[in-house]
């Protein structure tokens, strides 16, 4: 009887274990349809002439975050929680640890690492949209690299580890990447605009701004609908899953999928309806679902749903003006991340300090508070400004940031792929068939 016993605990250990392996398996695999999703939105966004260079750039994001996750990102999030000196702790994220392959004493490291290479390449694609239609193919991969396997993982490793110095010392509160990730990647973004400069026809001699409109707006919205589709992937990936317990946020308080399943559709529906009521246009309404996920996204395991709803609909009206604002200082943000992504993620950590402060922290962690996630808020603008301002300088300096004008003027497909999109449209030149016989 005692060996049956033993067995049958073994063996609930087992599948307790198992079921933590399938579902970040099954996150991992939803959150796809994140880039998915980028990948027809920016192909979309994109004039005809450009749309293959859009793509193929997305694709590459994502295709080289793996591998530099793999032998960095993944050791830099797990060494550097209490600041830029490494910890012996990120040892076991070295690609030549036991840990970093197949073990089967380790059902863990490998879906966890996973869906945080799927955070990173997630939070690259949120830079890629602004800077479509000009920037060299080369230079965005190198920036891709910065951003998700470097600039972002440190300000999770700050923000977001268990013993980062952001929670231990300020409490900082940000469960579903309100900074860690939309701050950071919308701010270097910013940085990185500034020195890329405007498309080609966007601004007149006199300064004003003229609008390019994307070739493609339904692929547009269906591609933003996917985001949202793979966003759920996203959410469940920031959950821990405890088997025979509670579930806990990443910090470790408890929370519920209930709370995210709520809160994520309020403020989705509320993003939608406070873009549409202020813009009445497709491409600003699926931004505004967007917006409003991510002004809530901080506290989606605290809001009270008509909340989350209120501060989805403030997402929404917030980031037309705020990418007009920055049209009118000459940055051309070619989707609006600055503003969807950056804007509305600054409100969206600043909300918890607002409507959650006290909210006690765990473990020896201080409660949060509204200067707690004002300092969170200036980490991750300086995390994704500075390294996206420096490192797209550089590239600048030397001369292989920027298409040069007479190649965007032909469109980046024939230059930089080189294939065409459309190659039976009007415009193109065809091969000339024989008459059938």
């Amino acid at each position: 009887m005692e060996q049956q016993i033993a067995e049958l605990t073994k063996s609930s250990g087992m599948l307790g274990t198992v079921d933590v392996e399938i579902f970040y398996w099954w996150c991992t695999a939803i959150m796809i349809c994140i880039h998915a999703g980028f990948l027809a939105y920016e192909m979309g966004a994109s004039r005809a002439k450009n749309v293959l260079a859009s793509g193929v750039k997305n694709i590459l994001a994502f295709a080289f975050i793996v591998p530099t996750f793999f032998f960095f990102g993944w050791w830099i999030y797990l060494a550097f929680p209490n600041g830029l000196i490494p910890s012996a702790d990120g040892n076991v994220g070295l690609p030549w640890a036991p840990e970093m392959g197949p073990n089967l004493q380790d059902n863990a490291t490998g879906v966890f690492w996973a869906a945080f290479v799927l955070f990173a390449a997630t939070t690259a694609s949120v830079f890629s949209g602004a800077v479509i239609e000009r920037i060299r193919v080369s230079a965005f991969v190198i920036l891709a690299i910065v951003l998700g396997s470097g600039a972002w993982i440190l300000a999770a490793s700050w923000g977001w580890h268990p013993d980062g110095w952001l929670l231990k010392k300020f409490g900082y509160h940000d469960v579903g990447c309100a900074g860690l990730i939309h701050v950071v990647a919308g701010f270097f973004a910013l940085g990185v605009l500034i020195n890329l400069g405007p498309r080609i026809g966007k601004y007149n001699e006199d300064g004003t701004a003229n609008e390019l409109l994307p070739h493609n707006v339904p692929m547009v919205l269906i591609g933003l609908m996917l985001i949202i589709v793979g966003f759920f992937g996203f959410l469940g990936g920031c959950a821990i899953l405890n088997p025979g317990a509670q579930w806990t946020n990443i910090y470790g308080q408890p929370m519920t999928l209930s709370a995210y399943g709520f809160n994520t559709l309020m403020c989705f529906s509320g993003g939608i309806i406070g873009a549409w009521i202020t813009t009445r246009d497709p491409f600003w309404m699926m931004s505004g679902a967007l917006a409003g996920i991510f002004v809530a996204a901080a506290g989606l395991d605290l809001w009270y749903p008509p909340l989350a709803f209120l501060l989805g609909i403030v997402g929404g009206v917030i980031i037309k003006p705020g990418n007009d604002f920055l049209v009118k200082m000459g940055i051309d943000d070619s989707v609006g991340a600055v503003s969807v992504h950056g804007f509305s993620g600054i409100l969206g950590v600043l909300a918890v300090g607002i409507f959650a402060s006290g909210f006690p922290g765990p473990g020896d962690a201080p409660a949060t508070s509204f200067m707690g996630q004002l300092v969170g808020v200036i980490v991750m603008m300086l995390c994704g400004f500075v390294p996206g301002y420096l490192v797209s300088l550089l590239l600048k300096s030397v001369g292989i940031l920027r298409v040069p004008d007479e190649v965007q003027e032909i469109g980046l497909d024939l230059a930089e792929i080189p294939a065409k999109a459309y190659p039976e449209a009007a415009g193109y030149k065809s091969a000339t068939l024989a008459p059938a016989e």
